[in-house]
C-alpha cells in the first residue's frame, strides 16, 4: 500500500526525506521520513513494529505511543496532559460515590436512613456516567478498536468489565420497579456497581498516568545525551576577530575558541593551546583528560581550564555524541529473544481471562451462597478487571531501555537488547593487541645500524618510504625521525605495499625494503645475525622493523606500543569473573608472548591474518563456547561481525564499530567489565519483572475468581482488582528504572590486593 492510499496517515505539512518506516495497522505501507528529527514519527516501546505519523495508540497492545527519537522540544507527553484532565474529573465524581458506598456499612450513618434505595440508585448514575462515557472515553476507544482489529489486550478486559458493570446497573436502574414488586427475593436480584464502574476507571486511568509518566523516565538517559550539546559556538575568523553563532551553521574545518567551562561544539581536533577536559559524560571516566595539540576532542565534553582554538572535524549526525544518540535509540526499540515468552503467553491471555471470568460467573451462579446473581457478577468482573497483560509485556522493553541508556552513561554503547542478553554467557573473550590491550600509539625505541650506513641515513631511508603510509608503526617511524633532527624526507620511486609485511620503493636509485622478517626472506640472503638481534628486541616487547638497501641489511629499528595501564586491571576482573582469555595478534611471536606474559594471558597466537581470526573465532564456537571479539582495526572487522558479541574501541576505526555489537567509548577494556555486569543486572531485572508479572496473574485471577473464599470467605472488590492491576504494571516500570542506581563498577580493591 503506497502512502496516499493509507487511510491511517494523516498528511501534514512538512518536507519529505528518503527513509522507510510502517504503518501502525498496515505493517506493508511505507512511510516517509522528515530531515533528521524523527520526533513527529511515534512507535511503541513494547512492539517497535508499530509506528505511525502523529500520535495515538499501538494497534496491538494499546499503549500511548513515543516518539520515535526522543526530542529536548517536548518533554511533557500530549496524552499526559489529557490523562491528567480525565482523571481529575474522575475524581471529583467518584469520590461522593465512595462516601456514598461506605455511609452503607455504617447503618447509622447510611444514607439509605434518608432516601429510597431506587432515588440512591438515579443519584449514582449521575454521578457515574461522567466518569465512564467522559473520562474513562480513551480506554472504551482502545477496547473497541482491540475487538475489531482481533487483538485483544487489557483494554480489551478493562472497557468490557466497566460497561458490564455500568450496563446492568442502568438496566436494573430502569427495571428497579417491577424487580422490588414483583420478584420473591428481591435482595437476590437488585443491586446497581455504579460506584465500582466509576472507580474502576478512575483507578485505571490513574494507573494510565502513573505509567505514562514513569515511561518517560526510562529516556532521561537519552536526554541527557541530547542536552550535553551546547547551542552555540565562538567562532575564529581569518581575521582572528570572533563571533558567537549558532552549532547548525558551523563548517568543517572552521575554527572554533573554547573557553574555561564550556563545552565542545562539535568534533574535533586541538590546535592551539592545551586543555584539559571532562569527558566524563561520554566515557563514564570522572578523571579529567589533558589533550595536547593534535589530540582528538568530543562534542559535548567540559573545558576544565584555559582558553583554546579546536578545528571542527565532524559536524550534525557525524559527531560521536550524535552516532551516541542513535545508537542508543535504536538499541531501546530492539527486542530481546526472551520477549518472545512473554508475546506468546500475551497472545493466549486475555481471551483465557474471558473463559475464566464466564466460568467464575457460571460457578457462583450455580454453587454460591445468596443473592447468588451478585456474587457471580462481581466475582466475574474482578476476574476480567485484574488480569493485565500489559504488565507482561512490559517486563523486557523497559528493562532494555533503562539497561542500554545506563551503558551509554558509562561509555558502553550496546548495540541492541540481543547483544545485551547474551554478553552475560560470554565465556570466552578473543582480543587483538594493537590499540586494544596497547595504546595503539607506537613510539620507536630501539635503533641497531649495520657497517656501512649511519643513524641518520637509516632513519632518513625508513621514514621516505614510510612517510605516505597511515599505519601506526609508519608515525612512530616519522616521529622518531623528526626527533632525531631529520626534518625533510626524499620522494620515493616505484612505490607498492606489501600487506603485512612491510613496503618497497626506490631512493636515490636505490632499492629500499623495509618491512619485517618474512619480507627479509625473499631480499637477503644471510638472516643469522638480524635473527638473532631481531630476536633480542622481540623479547623485550619490542615490534621489529628491517631496512635493506640494494639487498644488504642497513639496520634494525625497534617500536614499541605502550600497555594500556587499565588492560591490567580489565583482564584480572575478566578472568576472575571466570572469562578465557585469549590474545589474537599479526605480530611476531615473540613479541607477542612478552607483551601476554605482561598482561597474565596464558593462550597467545601471533602472526594471525584477518581470516585467521574468523577461522579462529569460529572454531571456538563449534566447541560450545559464547565468544566475544574485541578490536579496533579494519581486520578485526570480519571477526567482531562473526564473534557472539562483537566489541570495538571507539578510538577504533568506524568499519569496526560498525561491525560491533558493543562500542567502548573511551577505547578502556574497564567498560568491558562494566558493561558484562550491567548485561547480567539487566537479565536479572527482566527476569523479576517477568516473574513478578506471572506470579500476579497466576495468583491474582483465581483470587478474583473466589477460589480463597470457601476456607477464608476472601473475596477481592473490583474496585481493589482494578488498583493492584494499576500498580503491577507501574511495579514492573519502577523495578526496571532500578538499573539507573544498579553497581557496575569494578572491584578495585581486590585488583589492589592482587597487585
Amino acid at each position: 500500500m503506497s502512502n496516499s492510499n493509507c487511510q491511517h496517515i494523516r498528511p501534514k505539512d512538512f518536507e519529505f526525506k528518503a527513509g522507510l518506516s510502517h504503518c501502525s495497522s498496515h505493517p506493508s505501507s511505507v512511510l516517509s521520513q522528515v530531515s533528521e528529527d524523527l520526533s513527529f514519527i511515534y512507535t511503541c516501546p513494547m512492539h517497535p513494529q508499530v509506528r505511525q505519523i502523529g500520535l495515538g495508540d499501538c494497534s496491538i497492545c494499546g499503549m500511548a505511543l513515543e516518539p520515535l527519537e526522543v526530542s529536548l522540544l517536548e518533554k511533557t507527553h500530549p496524552e499526559l496532559l489529557d490523562l491528567l484532565k480525565r482523571l481529575k474529573i474522575a475524581t471529583l465524581f467518584s469520590i461522593p460515590l465512595l462516601m456514598i458506598s461506605m455511609s452503607e456499612m455504617v447503618p447509622n450513618l447510611s444514607i439509605l436512613n434518608w432516601i429510597s434505595i431506587h432515588t440512591l440508585g438515579w443519584i449514582q448514575f449521575v454521578f457515574a456516567t461522567p466518569v465512564v462515557f467522559w473520562a474513562g472515553c480513551p480506554l472504551f476507544q482502545k477496547g473497541i478498536r482491540s475487538g475489531v482489529q482481533k487483538k485483544l489486550n487489557m483494554f480489551t478486559l478493562v472497557s468490557l468489565g466497566v460497561s458490564v458493570a455500568y450496563v446492568y446497573s442502568f438496566v436494573t436502574l430502569i427495571f428497579s420497579e417491577f424487580i422490588l414488586e414483583f420478584m420473591a427475593k428481591p435482595s437476590e436480584v437488585y443491586g446497581v456497581y455504579f460506584e465500582s464502574a466509576a472507580v474502576i476507571t478512575t483507578l485505571v486511568l490513574l494507573g494510565q498516568f502513573i505509567e505514562l509518566r514513569v515511561r518517560g523516565q526510562t529516556t532521561q538517559a537519552i536526554r541527557s545525551l541530547l542536552e550535553l550539546a551546547p547551542k552555540t559556538a565562538r567562532i575564529v575568523r581569518s581575521d582572528d576577530s570572533e563571533e558567537d553563532v549558532p552549532v547548525e551553521t558551523l563548517q568543517v574545518k572552521d575554527r572554533i575558541r573554547i573557553r574555561p567551562g564550556e563545552k565542545i561544539p562539535v568534533d574535533g581536533v586541538l590546535t592551539e593551546g592545551k586543555a584539559v577536559m571532562n569527558e566524563s559524560m561520554i566515557t563514564g571516566e570522572s578523571i579529567p583528560v589533558q589533550k595536547n595539540i593534535g589530540d582528538f576532542l568530543i562534542a559535548g565534553t567540559v573545558n576544565e581550564m584555559s582558553s583554546f582554538v579546536m578545528e571542527a572535524q565532524k559536524l550534525g549526525s557525524e559527531t560521536l555524541l550524535a552516532q551516541m544518540v542513535r545508537m542508543v535509540s535504536e538499541a531501546q526499540r530492539s527486542r530481546a529473544t526472551i520477549q518472545k515468552l512473554a508475546d506468546q503467553v500475551s497472545g493466549y491471555f486475555v481471551p483465557g481471562v474471558m473463559v475464566v471470568s464466564l466460568l467464575t460467573f457460571g460457578v457462583w451462579m450455580v454453587f454460591g451462597p445468596e443473592p447468588r446473581v451478585a456474587y457471580a457478577f462481581m466475582n466475574a468482573v474482578a476476574v476480567l478487571i485484574i488480569a493485565c497483560p500489559c504488565a507482561l509485556g512490559l517486563a523486557t522493553p523497559m528493562s532494555i531501555m533503562v539497561g542500554t541508556g545506563r551503558g551509554a552513561q558509562v561509555g558502553v554503547l550496546i548495540k541492541n537488547a540481543e547483544v545485551l542478553e547474551v554478553l552475560d554467557r560470554v565465556d570466552t573473550l578473543v582480543l587483538d593487541k594493537t590499540g586494544t590491550l596497547t595504546e595503539g600509539k607506537p613510539k620507536l625505541v630501539s635503533l641497531i645500524v649495520f657497517p656501512g650506513f649511519s643513524e641518520t641515513e637509516v632513519l632518513k631511508f625508513a621514514a621516505s618510504v614510510e612517510k605516505g603510509s597511515e599505519h601506526p608503526l609508519a608515525h612512530a617511524i616519522l616521529i622518531g625521525a623528526k626527533e632525531r633532527g631529520i626534518s625533510t624526507f626524499e620522494t620515493v620511486q616505484n612505490f607498492q605495499v606489501v600487506p603485512g609485511q612491510g613496503v618497497i620503493g626506490e631512493l636515490q636509485s636505490k632499492k629500499i625494503v623495509f618491512g619485517n622478517m618474512r619480507l627479509m626472506e625473499g631480499t637477503l640472503k644471510d638472516l643469522s645475525i638480524l635473527s638473532a638481534k631481531a630476536s633480542e628486541l622481540q623479547k623485550e616487547g619490542q615490534t621489529v622493523m628491517v631496512l635493506a638497501v640494494d639487498g644488504k641489511a642497513a639496520g634494525i629499528i625497534g617500536v614499541v606500543d605502550p600497555i594500556k595501564e587499565t588492560s591490567f586491571e580489565a583482564l584480572f576482573s575478566l578472568q576472575q569473573e571466570g572469562v578465557e582469555i585469549l590474545m589474537l595478534t599479526g605480530d611476531h611471536q615473540n613479541t607477542a608472548i612478552a607483551v601476554a606474559r605482561k598482561l597474565g594471558i596464558d593462550q597467545v597466537q601471533a602472526e594471525v591474518s584477518s581470516e585467521h581470526k574468523s577461522l579462529i573465532i569460529k572454531k571456538l564456537q563449534s566447541e560450545g563456547r559464547v565468544v566475544a571479539m574485541a578490536g579496533d582495526g579494519v581486520n578485526d572487522a570480519p571477526a567482531l561481525a562473526l564473534a557472539h558479541v562483537g566489541i570495538a574501541m571507539g578510538t577504533g576505526t568506524d568499519i569496526a564499530m560498525q561491525s560491533a555489537g558493543v562500542t567502548l567509548i573511551k577505547g578502556d577494556l574497564r567498560a568491558l567489565v562494566r558493561a558484562k555486569k550491567l548485561s547480567r543486572a539487566t537479565m536479572k531485572n527482566i527476569r523479576q519483572n517477568i516473574f513478578f508479572a506471572f506470579i500476579y496473574n497466576l495468583a491474582g485471577v483465581p483470587v478474583a475468581a473466589g477460589l480463597l473464599y470457601p476456607w477464608f470467605g476472601i473475596l477481592l472488590s473490583p474496585m481493589f482488582a482494578s488498583a493492584a492491576m494499576s500498580l503491577s504494571s507501574v511495579s514492573v516500570i519502577a523495578n526496571a528504572l532500578r538499573l539507573r542506581r544498579a553497581k557496575i563498577d569494578m572491584n578495585e580493591e581486590s585488583y589492589s590486593k592482587r597487585s
